[in-house]
């Protein structure tokens, strides 16, 4: 309207980020500890139908699985908020990638150490890509038996990757990731 002092605020800037890795590495729950809002999931249960498909060695416990994505945010400040996608981890979900990919300035790549090789796949994903990214060593029930270093090692991580131990169930945990990220991108932009 004209003459209209009513000043409408500027919609914030947005930085995608992609929580990613492989089956049951906890993405799903990295991205709801550390949203502030309730995340979007679209897990469904496991059925029979995924039995010879799905390598539950190591989780048998797992009872539903991402499908599509999950999705969280976090506003940053009032000029800037995050958004988290964190990807499917079933090799026959992996197409969704490229889409989910599309825009996003960087990822964290889970890996759970009882199944480290649910992950490769992943970081060569954002390694081909040019996307940057960090590396989050879960630790299930608070262990990490491996340290850093070996984990770089057998990833063949370059010096560059931040490779940091993580609880995906801890909010300050996921929250040092995510910096740990952010400061990756800042460098890899510069």
């Amino acid at each position: 309207m004209a003459g209209s002092d009513t000043v409408v605020p500027a919609a914030p800037d947005t930085v995608k980020i992609l929580i990613a890795g492989g089956f049951g590495v906890g993405k799903t729950t990295m991205v709801g500890s550390v949203s502030e809002i309730a995340p979007l999931r679209t897990e469904e249960s496991l059925t029979s139908a995924g039995l010879g498909i799905d390598d539950l060695d190591g989780i048998e416990d797992k009872k539903a699985t991402t499908v599509a994505l999950d999705f969280g945010r976090i506003t940053i400040s009032d000029e800037l908020v995050l958004y988290l996608f964190g990807t499917p981890g079933q090799q026959r979900f992996w197409f969704m990638w490229n889409d989910l990919a599309i825009g996003a300035l960087g990822a964290v790549v889970l890996i759970d150490v009882r199944r480290p090789e649910a992950s490769f796949a992943a970081v060569d994903f954002f390694e081909r890509r040019g996307i940057p990214f960090v590396v989050g060593v879960n630790g299930f029930h608070g262990k990490h038996p491996y340290p850093p270093e070996d984990i770089r090692e057998a990833f063949a991580l370059p010096a560059h990757v931040p490779v940091l131990l993580c609880d995906a169930r801890e909010r300050g945990s996921c929250r040092d990731v995510l910096i740990a990220l952010i400061d990756q991108v800042i460098a890899a932009a510069a």
